[in-house]
């Protein structure tokens, strides 16, 4: 199984078997996450709707569309949140787009940016991508200093980039490639 560690976290693919930690930490952050992610459908609060979506997510890593880790805390190994490489893209742009969330309880410990590091590393040195990419809401400073710690560069803003919490929202735009972390 691929993992991935850091001082404070390690990460690990996601397994449908994950999907009770999955859901109890949606559900404890349901009001926290809803500001900063797309409106899920009910199945998303469902047992047997994240497993499918985890299942889904081992599909796609295994045809090298997509690599979807759980966040895991070093201490006791506990599920504290999820990153994800996906819209790979081979070919010339050899490119993937960035994603991750940790639980609100979480947040300010370090876990997103070790994280970030770490599926960075995944994408350059085990999926051999070239670059990788990010948004943040215009207004997500922290989630902006994580990136930015984490060695990505802005590159501008998208307007109207995703439908996050049902509307469509300008996004800051981050990204690192290769070359900028060997230097």
């Amino acid at each position: 199984m691929m993992s991935l560690s850091g001082e404070r976290v390690f990460i690990r693919r996601f397994e449908p078997s994950d999907a009770r930690e999955v859901l109890d930490l949606r559900l404890s952050n349901r009001d926290f996450f809803q500001p900063w992610e797309p409106v899920r459908d009910g199945s998303a609060f469902l047992l047997a709707g994240v497993t499918a979506e985890l299942q889904l997510s081992r599909d796609l890593w295994d045809r090298d569309e997509a690599f979807v880790f759980g966040i895991f805390a070093n201490d006791d190994e506990r599920l504290v949140g999820g990153i994800a490489l996906r819209n790979v893209a081979r070919g010339a742009w050899q490119n993937a787009t960035l994603g991750y969330w940790v639980a609100q309880e979480e947040n300010g410990k370090g876990f997103a940016t070790e994280a970030v590091q770490l599926a960075t590393r995944f994408a350059f040195d085990h999926a051999h991508l070239h670059r990788v990419q990010a948004g943040t809401l215009l207004h997500n400073i922290a989630s902006q200093r994580v990136l930015e710690k984490a060695g990505y560069r802005f590159e501008g803003v998208s307007l109207r980039y995703l439908r996050i919490d049902g509307v469509w929202q300008d996004h800051r735009m981050y990204a690192v490639t290769v070359e900028d972390l060997e230097g």
